[in-house]
């Protein structure tokens, strides 16, 4: 059938889904209804569930239940690793279930509108709003369009001060809370931190106070006393006359339960790896399971928002990891494992897991997958390990800048002679193609700084030329930085358009090379992600309006128009140039400050002062440069071993003198 013949037949998409029928919601009610739609919508797997290993338990007698929710196609939600961990989690207790939900592509929007279906969980097709807590997972803030989506559908108030008493609670965590501001009015709570504990007690306290009769409002004091939580309609913020946030404080009548600022929560040891991954009917971006092989990162390069907020570094012990392994294959039957982490060649004992992985699995082709590396931790070794139990294609390396200068700027110290010898071994062992990864935008880059990138570039291919002639390529992605949250360069601005024009235009002309290929994010488009990411409470409005208009699945290329964000922040007084592309100065109160990820503002603004100086920070494996985690979580690490979290010995926790303050 012609998808265009379908699309007439439907009716407005803006159409509300608050107005479905509250009276018919059952899930058989549900699956009668998406037989008249299912045929008529691309990947109608997409909605249908029953997949393996999702887990069904028995509705009627499970008193706490989480709806979990990935804001964009199934595709997506379904690769994500987050997302697997808190399902396996929450269903690993037997007094709770955890059901799943994405949102649904434009067709199926029409169609569910059309008929009346509210958004549902595939596991049991009940109605989101049929369950305690809808959790959403938010790892960007490109998502932030499709919560309203997604909202919408389910029948749902948008704005927490809206919602019906009954309504469940809608929770937030992600790398895209810890700036929770710009979206502060959808959701009742927010998580900062590491869910895996948390995510229990969050649904069993909410339902616990929901069940003996309080209110709303009630419960939601209860759960401000659990770590980790924010009920942004606890706070209010002030703000300077020339804009800037002023203060974000407890308001009175909620100080005894709200702190003034929400520090965020850890596992102190990395729990047992879910090994009962989901199986697809259909391809999804990423055909794999995937063990989390150590968390955190000790490198502590400037611009990496993960590297900051992930600390301290932890390790699985090689056994457990062998032994997910093993559990993985026999559950699910992928043939590729992804081995994750910030940096997977600092693993302390990579060699030893690959190599055992090799040897135990070799014969069936089990191909190993590691997607973060570096090159001063990679090895020729680890290089022939992988190759014998890996697909020939290529390898990714992010040297991120390609001048030495530039390098101890953004605190990643690569020498250009070590990437070109790692290049070499790459091609003489017959594997075709390296991807680098580069941005531009750092502070104090010039255009010689980004030349030096296509420079490298073509070094890189007649490297590849000398050992595999024409077979040989490089593959080049250049992105822009956006200064982030609770990284040293949150008080950066985003680099002006013009100059960022320029500097792709010249990227554009040098490397269109036969064997190099380029790809690069637009301008406009990183102008979007920086507002959003470095916003205050005011964006909410922004949102809701860009929503109205018309936004949704905005961190798609095909579906982004940045023209109907423009008008949303004209439409609401607010200029987007303003909250990307203006210098915060080191006393300014930041929109995030009431959110503490462990990581100090003081070392945080010490290494943004070294950074403009040229200087290098060491690898905090060697030295404790004092960044205020050890301090911060003094009381989880006191039970456990010495270097359990990639510490230095004892003799070396001391603090680099501070001699920029």
């Amino acid at each position: 059938m012609n998808p265009d013949t379908v699309r007439t037949e439907l009716p407005d998409p803006g159409r509300s889904a608050s107005a479905f029928d509250q009276a018919d919601l059952t899930p058989d009610a549900i699956s009668r209804a998406l037989d008249r739609v299912l045929p008529f919508v691309q990947k109608p797997v997409r909605y249908t569930g029953g997949e393996w290993n999702s887990v069904l338990k028995p509705w009627d007698e499970i008193p706490y239940r989480l709806a979990l929710v990935f804001p964009d196609v199934y595709e997506l939600g379904m690769s994500n690793l987050g997302m697997m961990v808190l399902y396996d989690a929450v269903n690993s207790q037997p007094d709770m279930l955890a059901e799943r939900a994405y949102t649904p592509w434009i067709d199926m929007q029409q169609g569910m509108r059309r008929l009346g279906i509210p958004l549902y969980s595939l596991e049991t097709r009940h109605p989101l709003r049929a369950f305690d807590v809808i959790g959403f997972s938010l790892p960007y803030e490109q998502l932030y369009t499709n919560v309203l989506t997604t909202l919408d559908l389910a029948g749902i108030a948008l704005r927490s001060v809206e919602r019906a008493e009954d309504a469940p609670l809608i929770l937030a965590g992600g790398s895209a809370c810890l700036n929770p501001e710009p979206v502060y009015a959808f959701f009742d709570a927010f998580f900062v931190g590491e869910g895996e504990e948390a995510i229990t007690e969050i649904v069993r306290t909410w339902t616990d106070a929901r069940a003996t009769g309080l209110s709303r409002q009630e419960a939601l004091r209860w759960l401000a006393e659990v770590r980790g939580i924010y009920i942004p309609s606890f706070y209010d913020v002030s703000y300077t006359p020339d804009g800037r946030v002023q203060a974000v404080t407890p308001r009175a009548e909620h100080a005894d339960v709200a702190p003034a600022v929400v520090s965020k929560r850890i596992v102190p040891v990395l729990p047992p790896p879910v090994t009962k991954f989901i199986v697809p009917f259909m391809d999804i971006v990423q055909n794999r399971a995937a063990i989390e092989i150590q968390r955190g990162c000790t490198r502590g390069c400037r611009f990496c928002q993960a590297g900051m907020v992930f600390r301290p570094v932890r390790e699985r012990p090689v056994d457990e990891v062998l032994a997910a392994v093993e559990d993985l294959i026999r559950q699910t039957g992928f043939e590729e494992i992804g081995l994750l982490s910030l940096s997977s060649s600092d693993y302390g004992p990579i060699q030893e897991l690959v190599d055992q992985i090799v040897a135990r699995y070799g014969d069936e082709k089990l191909s190993i997958n590691l997607p973060s590396l570096r090159i001063d931790s990679f090895s020729v070794q680890l290089m022939e390990a992988l190759e014998r139990g890996r697909r020939r294609s290529g390898f990714t390396f992010a040297p991120e800048a390609a001048t030495d200068r530039l390098r101890e700027v953004i605190n990643k110290s690569i020498s250009t002679q070590a990437l070109l010898d790692t290049a070499r071994e790459v091609y003489s062992r017959g594997w075709p193609t390296i991807k680098l990864y580069f941005m531009i935008g750092h502070p104090t880059q010039t255009l010689a700084d980004v030349q030096a990138i296509a420079d490298l570039a073509h070094d890189v291919r007649r490297v590849g030329h000398a050992a595999l002639g024409k077979k040989a390529n490089v593959r080049v992605s250049v992105s822009t930085l956006v200064p982030k949250p609770h990284t040293p360069f949150q008080w950066a601005p985003l680099a002006d358009e013009a100059t960022l024009r320029e500097h792709l235009a010249v990227l554009d002309r040098q490397l269109r090379s036969p064997g190099i290929t380029l790809s690069w994010n637009e301008p406009r488009e990183t102008l979007l992600e920086a507002a959003l990411s470095r916003g205050d409470r005011r964006l909410a409005d922004v949102v809701q309006r860009a929503w109205e208009l018309g936004a949704s699945f905005d961190a798609w290329g095909d579906q982004l128009d940045v023209n109907v964000w423009w008008q949303a922040f004209a439409d609401c007084g607010l200029d987007p140039e303003w909250y990307a592309r203006r210098a915060r100065t080191a006393d300014e109160v930041l929109p995030w400050d009431h959110i503490s990820v462990g990581v100090s503002k003081r070392f945080m603004l010490r290494e943004y002062k070294k950074a403009l100086q040229g200087e290098i920070t060491g690898d905090c494996r060697e030295k404790c440069y004092a960044c205020g985690i050890l301090t911060e979580f003094r009381a989880e690490r006191r039970p456990l071993p010495g270097n359990a979290w990639g510490c230095p010995p004892a003799s070396k926790l001391i603090s680099e003198p501070i001699a920029h303050e």
